[in-house]
C-alpha cells in the first residue's frame, strides 16, 4: 500500500490539489521554508522580460452555436489538464507557491514556468527558498536515486500513464494516473461526454468520448486511432498525458497537456499532398537499410491550425507551434501521425522573435533569405519527420524511447530537425516545393537555432539546437564574419544535413544509449562564442519566447 497520510486533506479542492503521496508533495512542503516569502534571485532580475505577450484570438462566426458552447466545455476541460501538469511539474500546492510571491511581474513568470524554475535558463532557480528541480519532477518519490529504480521491479515500471511512488515497506510501486488523479479525471471526461453532444461533427464525438473513456481506464490507444481516423472536424483537441519531456531521469512519463485549435480549411488543403511522398522519403534516407525498415503511413494528415487555448506541458515556458501525434508507436505504423501546424503561434514567433534574430546576427545578403513560408515549411517538415526512422531498435533493445531514456526526446528531435531539411532538399529537387530556394530554408534554418537554442539544456529542442550548431560548426557549414554575423555555406550545409541524418538514425536503430550520452555530453553544450552572440539578443531586447493571453473573455465565448 503506497503511503497516503496527507491525502484525504489534500483531495478537498481538485483543481488546485491532486491525490498524491506524501513523497509527491511540492519541494520543501512540510518545512518551514514552506511558507516563507519568496522574491526573485538579483541574478534573474533581467529575465522577467524574455517572453512577448500575444493574443490568441480567432474568428468564430463560422461556427454553429453549439460549437461555440462545446468550445467553452474544452477550455474547461483542458484547465484541468493544466492543474494536473502544475501537480506533476511542482507539486500539489500551487496556490500556496503563488500566494508567497508578492511581486506580480515575479508570480506572473512563475506562473509561465509552472514552479520556481526558469524552464528556458537550464531550469535554475530564480526564486528564494528553493532547491533544484528534480529531474523526475514529481513522478517520482523525491528520496529515490536513478540507481534504486533501475535494481527494482513493479508492475509498469516503465510505463507511460503512471506514477513511482514508495509503499509503506519502503519499496517502489507504481499508481495509474487514472487512480493517482481519478476526481479531476473524472470531471474532465464528463466535461468531454457533454461536449460530444454538441459536436456537428460524428467523428469528433466518437473520438470526444473514447478520449473521456480513456482519461479513466488510462487505456488511450483506441482514442488515438479514432483521432487518426477524423478527417472533417474543424474544431480540434489534444487532450490527456502526452509529451515525455518533464521526465529527465528517464524520459518514461507523459505529463498533462491540451490544446484546442481551429482548422484552417484552406492552408490545409495546400499541406495534404506532402503526406504521400513519405514512404518514398524514407527509402531514400542516407543510411543503409536496416535503419529505414519501418514504412511509415501514407496517409498521415497535413494540416494547418489557429491555436485558441493551451494548457498543461503544452503551455509551460516554450510553447509549441507545431505537433506530431499520435506517439504510440503501433498506432504511427498502421496510421501515420496528424502533424498539426499551428500558423497563428508561428507567425507570432516569426515577427516577433526569428526575423529580429535574423537582423542582428545573419549577414545582410543573407537576411532576404529569411522567410515566413520557409519557416512554416521548416516547422512543418521537422513534424513529419518525426515518422521516418524506425520506433524500435534493430537489436531488440525494444522501442528507441526506451533504449535511450533521457536522452530519447532531445535526440528524436535533433531527427526531426535535420531530416526535415533533407525533406525540403529532396521535394525541392523533385519541383513538389515549387516556393522559395533551398538558401532560403536554410537560412531560415540557421536563423532558427539561434531561436531555439535559447530556450536552454532543459528543453529538449534546445539541447538538439545546441547539438547540431556544434555539428555544423565543425563542418563548417556556416561562417562567422568579424562583425559576430553567420552566412550559409550551401554546399557545406548540405553535407553536415546528411553526416547528422546518418549518425542519428544508426544511435537510435541501435539504440546506443552510450553514444547518445557522449554525444550530448560532447555537443550538447553552448560554448562562449555562441554563448556571446546570444547575449546580444539579449541586449537587442529580442524576447526568446512568446507567452499567451488567453481563455473564454479573449474570444468572446463569455457573450455568445
Amino acid at each position: 500500500m503506497w503511503k497516503k497520510s496527507i491525502i484525504s486533506a489534500m483531495c478537498v479542492a481538485v483543481l488546485t490539489t491532486g491525490c498524491t503521496s506524501s513523497s509527491q508533495t511540492a519541494p520543501n512542503s512540510g518545512s518551514a521554508a514552506a511558507t516563507q516569502p519568496l522574491t526573485l534571485l538579483p541574478d534573474s532580475e533581467n529575465r522577467l522580460d524574455i517572453y512577448q505577450a500575444v493574443p490568441l484570438t480567432a474568428d468564430l462566426s463560422s461556427l454553429s452555436a453549439n460549437q461555440k458552447k462545446m468550445l467553452s466545455l474544452l477550455i474547461d476541460a483542458s484547465k484541468i489538464m493544466d492543474d494536473l501538469f502544475w501537480q506533476q511539474a511542482y507539486g500539489s500546492d500551487k496556490a500556496q507557491f503563488l500566494a508567497r510571491i508578492t511581486d506580480n511581474d515575479v508570480q506572473k513568470f512563475a506562473a509561465i514556468n509552472y514552479g520556481p524554475w526558469d524552464r528556458l535558463n537550464g531550469d535554475k532557480p530564480f526564486l528564494t527558498n528553493t532547491k533544484d528541480k528534480p529531474l523526475g519532477a514529481q513522478f517520482y518519490p523525491q528520496d529515490m536515486t536513478k540507481d534504486e529504480f533501475e535494481q527494482s521491479q513493479f508492475a509498469d515500471k516503465t510505463g507511460l500513464y503512471s506514477m513511482v511512488v514508495r509503499n509503506e515497506d519502503g519499496s517502489l510501486s507504481s499508481v495509474p494516473y487514472a487512480e493517482y488523479f481519478s476526481e479531476p479525471l473524472q470531471k474532465a471526461a464528463a466535461l468531454l461526454n457533454k461536449a460530444a453532444t454538441l459536436a456537428d461533427d460524428t467523428e469528433f464525438a466518437h473520438y470526444l468520448n473514447l478520449r473521456a473513456k480513456a482519461l479513466l481506464s488510462n487505456e488511450y490507444q483506441a482514442s488515438d486511432f479514432a483521432w487518426m481516423d477524423m478527417k472533417n472536424n474543424p474544431i480540434e483537441l489534444v487532450i490527456g498525458p502526452i509529451e515525455t519531456y518533464e521526465d529527465q531521469l528517464f524520459g518514461y512519463r507523459a505529463a498533462f497537456e491540451a490544446y484546442v485549435l481551429l482548422k484552417d480549411l484552406s492552408w490545409s488543403e495546400r499541406l495534404s499532398k506532402y503526406a504521400a511522398y513519405l514512404p518514398e522519403l524514407q527509402a531514400n534516407l542516407p543510411v543503409s537499410d536496416a535503419y529505414k525498415k519501418e514504412m511509415p503511413g501514407a496517409n498521415a494528415d497535413l494540416n494547418a491550425y489557429d491555436v485558441i487555448y493551451y494548457a498543461g506541458h503544452s503551455n509551460a515556458g516554450s510553447k509549441t507551434i507545431a505537433i506530431n501525434l499520435p506517439n504510440d508507436e503501433q498506432v504511427q505504423l498502421e496510421k501515420g501521425t496528424r502533424r498539426l501546424q499551428l500558423k497563428n503561434a508561428m507567425r507570432a514567433k516569426f515577427e516577433n522573435i526569428l526575423v529580429p534574430i535574423a537582423n542582428e546576427l545573419i549577414v545582410p545578403e543573407q537576411r532576404s533569405n529569411i522567410t515566413f513560408n520557409a519557416f512554416f515549411a521548416n516547422t512543418m517538415f521537422h513534424e513529419v519527420a518525426h515518422g521516418l526512422g524506425v520506433k524500435n531498435t534493430i537489436n531488440n533493445k525494444g522501442t528507441v524511447r526506451q533504449a535511450l531514456k533521457e536522452h530519447a526526446s532531445a535526440l528524436e528531435e535533433g531527427k526531426a530537425d535535420i531530416l526535415g531539411l533533407y525533406m525540403v532538399s529532396q521535394l525541392l529537387e523533385k519541383g513538389i516545393i515549387s516556393e522559395g530556394t533551398l538558401e532560403d530554408y536554410y537560412t531560415t534554418f540557421m536563423a532558427g537555432i539561434f531561436r531555439s537554442v535559447r530556450f536552454g539544456a532543459s528543453s529538449a529542442h534546445g539541447k538538439a539546437n545546441m547539438i547540431r550548431f556544434n555539428f555544423f560548426q565543425e563542418y563548417g557549414a556556416f561562417s562567422r564574419n568579424a562583425d559576430g554575423l553567420y552566412k550559409v555555406n550551401m554546399a557545406k550545409m548540405s553535407e553536415a544535413i546528411d553526416a547528422l541524418s546518418r549518425l542519428i538514425l544508426t544511435l537510435q536503430g541501435n539504440g546506443d544509449y552510450a553514444g547518445v550520452s557522449k554525444l550530448v555530453a560532447d555537443k550538447g553544450v553552448i560554448k562562449p562564442g555562441l554563448l556571446a552572440d546570444l547575449a546580444r539578443l539579449t541586449e537587442a531586447e529580442i524576447p526568446v519566447d512568446i507567452t499567451f493571453k488567453q481563455g473564454k473573455n479573449i474570444l468572446k465565448l463569455n457573450t455568445q
